[in-house]
């Protein structure tokens, strides 16, 4: 990766990280519903405006593919903005970024699934690591056998695990389907998309009561950052260096997502929250080559044969 990429990837892993600290703040007087349709209606208000003025031939690009970057706008934004939002209601800030760090070992199985990619020994191990990190967070983070708090972080947990899925499907969608679409024009119609499909239900299940300034703060830095920047910096990585490469964001999101829950929120992060994240760092760095083993002819075995049924 060419260092422009680099620093492009570290400040959207820390715009993510930051994401969930907003959340957190606003989904509580928002609601999940009603702050993920007001976050995706006004990423499209500020993109779509920008992508017309633009003379590089996006917005005839957007309407061109519009179902593609339509379906991207559901998975990639819509149901994500849900899920997380419904999460921050009984889980910290910290647990959905280290949960997001899930998302390339989705991308890896999806890509062994879908695309026949190849798996070595490293990245199977690498797997197998980072999903026991995801299970261990959940055994310590979730029961659903008793008390209704303990069901609802259940579900927060679940929520968090179908989003990060989600997210690593319109990864490997967009490259396969957008790679030669302006990334302004694929962010700019997801955007758009979501608001569309968002609307309604965000009408119906606004908020009783007029949210705090503080909660209308965090829902604009998450819209203005967190989505429209973040976006339009998210689809050209995966433009310029690949699927892949691009979910070694999330790699990098647990970090920020815990610094930010620490230094604002006041969270703790637990010794059992550092093994698990640790465990799925560490399967994600296999997973994806930014750490190899020390063995090469085993790291190059290919078990691509292997029938994944």
């Amino acid at each position: 990766m060419k260092k422009p990429d680099i620093a492009m990837l570290l400040f959207l892993a820390g715009l993510w990280g930051a994401s969930y600290l907003f959340m957190r703040i606003g989904a509580g007087e928002f609601g999940a519903m009603t702050m993920a349709g007001a976050r995706a209606a006004g990423a499209a208000l500020l993109l779509i405006p920008l992508l017309a003025s633009r003379r590089d031939g996006g917005l005839a690009a957007m309407r061109r593919h519009w179902k593609p970057i339509a379906l991207v706008g559901i998975t990639n934004s819509a149901l994500p903005f849900v899920l997380f939002g419904f999460a921050a209601l009984s889980i910290n800030a910290s647990l959905s970024a280290i949960f997001n760090a899930a998302t390339p070992l989705y991308a890896a199985v999806i890509g062994l699934l879908w695309l026949r990619e190849r798996i070595s020994i490293q990245r199977g191990l690498g797997l197998a690591v980072g999903f026991a990190g995801v299970l261990w967070l959940v055994w310590d983070s979730a029961s659903f056998k008793a008390g209704a708090h303990t069901v609802a972080t259940g579900w927060a947990v679940l929520a968090c695990l179908a989003a990060t899925f989600l997210y690593a499907f319109s990864a490997h969608y967009s490259k396969q389907r957008l790679a030669d679409v302006p990334p302004l024009a694929v962010a700019s119609g997801s955007q758009l998309i979501s608001a569309l499909v968002l609307a309604v239900p965000a009408i119906i299940y606004r908020p009783a009561t007029a949210p705090s300034p503080h909660a209308w703060a965090a829902l604009l830095a998450l819209t203005v950052a967190c989505t429209a920047l973040a976006y339009v910096l998210f689809f050209k990585l995966i433009a310029n260096v690949g699927a892949s490469r691009t979910m070694t964001v999330p790699f990098l999101v647990p970090a920020f997502g815990v610094l930010w829950g620490v230094l604002f929120l006041g969270e703790g992060f637990t010794f059992r929250m550092a093994v698990g994240s640790g465990l799925i760092v560490l399967g994600t760095a296999l997973t994806t080559g930014l750490i190899g083993l020390s063995v090469s002819r085993v790291a190059s075995t290919d078990l691509s044969r292997v029938d994944a049924r």
